[in-house]
């Protein structure tokens, strides 16, 4: 346990996206974060988070809820009805919050509009840059630098200007990174031309305003912390403590997602008790030296961040 995480300020929060069933990567997620607020006698908070309306349903938003439920972890705050101090906790609720954010943005006049297609993006890529990632290189930016007169009124997405700066941080499990977004990524889009808010924004503000210090979820988004922490930096929000999680990958070393049936939360629930699927998860998670069936609720003594293997991924 971190000592200096023991004075019960810590505030945890579980953010799933309700496009299908929870698989066991999301719950492996979910239990880690959960462990790790309650052994410190923090918050746990539950946030929908619904940006995509094509894929987004209420089913599954309720679905989650009943799936924590069984697993024996609750919330202090959130969740689909609840509005509580911070909410509404369904993103798809929260438009007047990340409006505000853009605004200050734009008052920086750090953004502008783009109209760059994907495929026009794809095609200013360097060879360097065929590791999957999309650089943009400020095909429609009005200028070199900002300030920009051009902000986000008007058609297209909305591109913020970045830096040619390193964003140095440590992550709890995976140590020091250093991402220069120029490199990494270029000006990123905070709201996309249909209107839809970008996840960037959208989590940094919900955190923000939700009192959050404490982000854990997967490894794949491990250098996106560096433009939300840019994000934190312009908005004058305190950014809170990151730990990345390992992948829970199958025997084929394929990341798990939600097409997988035989790992959703509707064929665990089938196959295991909750005990047998907690106690699956904290092996594999080295929380307990050997698997055993067991309650989340008995775990929360024996939790230590050090155990957190520091790798990619883990295969089930």
């Amino acid at each position: 346990m971190d000592n200096m995480d023991s004075n019960g300020n810590v505030v945890g929060r579980f953010a799933p996206s309700p496009s299908g069933r929870m698989h066991l990567g999301n719950v492996f997620t979910a239990l880690i974060s959960w462990l790790s607020v309650r052994s410190r006698g923090g918050k746990w908070v539950l946030r929908i988070e619904d940006l995509d309306p094509q894929r987004s349903r209420q089913e599954y938003a309720r679905q989650i809820e009943d799936d924590l439920r069984w697993l024996g972890l609750d919330w202090d705050e959130g969740g689909i009805d609840n509005m509580g101090d911070n909410g509404p906790y369904m993103q798809s609720r929260r438009d007047s919050f990340y409006l505000d954010a853009l605004g200050r943005l734009n008052d920086l006049r750090l953004t502008y509009r783009c109209h760059c297609t994907r495929a026009d993006i794809m095609a200013t890529q360097a060879p360097h840059e065929s590791d999957g990632r999309v650089v943009y290189h400020g095909t429609c930016r009005p200028c070199a630098e900002p300030p920009f007169d051009s902000h986000s009124d008007g058609s297209g997405a909305t591109r913020l200007y970045v830096p040619d700066e390193d964003f140095v941080f440590t992550d709890r499990v995976f140590g020091e990174h250093s991402v220069n977004l120029t490199r990494h990524c270029g000006d990123f889009v905070v709201r996309r031309a249909d209107g839809a808010w970008a996840y960037q924004l959208a989590v940094v503000v919900d955190d923000a305003l939700m009192g959050v210090t404490e982000v854990v979820r997967g490894c794949d988004l491990l250098l996106s912390t560096a433009q939300q922490l840019y994000l934190y930096r312009l908005l004058g929000y305190e950014a809170p403590r990151f730990a990345h999680l390992p992948l829970v990958s199958n025997a084929a070393g394929q990341r798990l997602s939600k097409r997988d049936q035989s790992m959703s939360m509707d064929a665990l629930r089938q196959k295991y008790s909750p005990e047998e699927l907690i106690g699956k998860i904290a092996s594999m998670a080295h929380i307990i030296d050997r698997y055993e069936p067991c309650t989340a609720k008995s775990l929360i003594g024996v939790f230590d961040w050090h155990n957190v293997p520091a790798k990619e991924s883990i295969i089930i």
